[in-house]
């Protein structure tokens, strides 16, 4: 077993055969405080590389179902290779359909990151559908469901409602215009600003690097953090990186797993093939 997942099994407290470290949002609790988490993209929707990527040692991890391909078993897969070690999942869906949500919910998923949210009406949409009736629609199932152990948490139906985490994605024009709306809506726990399409929605596709998009990007960071919200964002660069981090943003995903494998092995082709020519 690897050293983390040791250290990990070794300090949790145990109440049956329930690992108490299976219940609650350490995630949520930690951006709520706005204790810094650090994290990575994964888009190779493999079990085996979220595994290397867990032992990295990053704070959470994205997985990527809106532009990776993913489906419900892949994600359930991937989250089952985390679980040894000491890293937050978080799952970003193709849609916030209430479906697709529901389905997340019980295969494990506790923090969501749902693209695409324009307006308050939507953001209230999204609650109800991670929350129990009566504060929400979410369908009843979990005593057959992975997220309540199969049954060994009977107190998961009481207790789910405040153990989700969900954020949303601001990432177009419309939704800049409604930030306030969104951040004053129940249930929000964190916003997390999309640069590349943010950049597409200002008509500079496939230039987040323009500066009125970054101005735009800034400007949305620093109103997200006055309405209260925890702020995310990915970064690509070490200077993005840094000028996020200079803005006192949450939690940033620094890379992803796709890119690291691309840029890797483009440098070996550059050190050794390159180099022959």
């Amino acid at each position: 077993m690897p050293k983390a997942a040791r250290t990990r099994r070794n300090s949790v407290q145990l109440i049956g055969n329930i690992d108490t470290m299976q219940t609650g949002n350490p995630f949520k609790v930690a951006i709520a405080a706005r204790q810094r988490q650090i994290g990575l993209w994964l888009s190779m929707a493999n079990s085996y590389a979220a595994e290397i990527c867990a032992n990295a040692g990053f704070d959470w991890v994205l997985i990527d179902g809106e532009h990776a391909p993913n489906d419900l078993r892949t994600i359930l897969a991937q989250l089952q290779a985390l679980a040894g070690y000491p890293v937050h999942a978080v799952v970003r869906p193709p849609v916030g359909e209430t479906y697709i949500i529901k389905q997340l919910l019980d295969i494990g998923v506790r923090s969501l990151l749902v693209p695409m949210v324009d307006t308050a009406e939507q953001a209230r949409q999204l609650v109800a559908a991670v929350r129990y009736p009566p504060q929400g629609i979410r369908g009843v199932g979990a005593r057959m469901s992975r997220a309540s152990s199969f049954g060994y948490r009977g107190d998961y139906v009481h207790t789910a409602n405040q153990e989700v985490c969900l954020l949303v994605q601001i990432e177009s024009a419309q939704a800049l215009d409604n930030i306030e709306e969104i951040a004053a809506v129940e249930g929000i726990d964190g916003m997390f600003v999309g640069p590349a399409d943010l950049a597409a929605s200002l008509g500079h596709t496939g230039n987040p690097a323009h500066p009125s998009v970054k101005a735009a990007v800034d400007g949305a960071l620093r109103r997200i953090a006055a309405a209260g919200k925890p702020t995310g964002i990915i970064a690509f660069s070490s200077e993005d990186t840094q000028r996020f981090l200079d803005l006192d943003t949450t939690f940033i995903a620094v890379g992803a797993d796709a890119a690291l494998l691309a840029q890797g092995a483009r440098a070996l082709v550059t050190q050794f093939i390159g180099a022959r020519k």
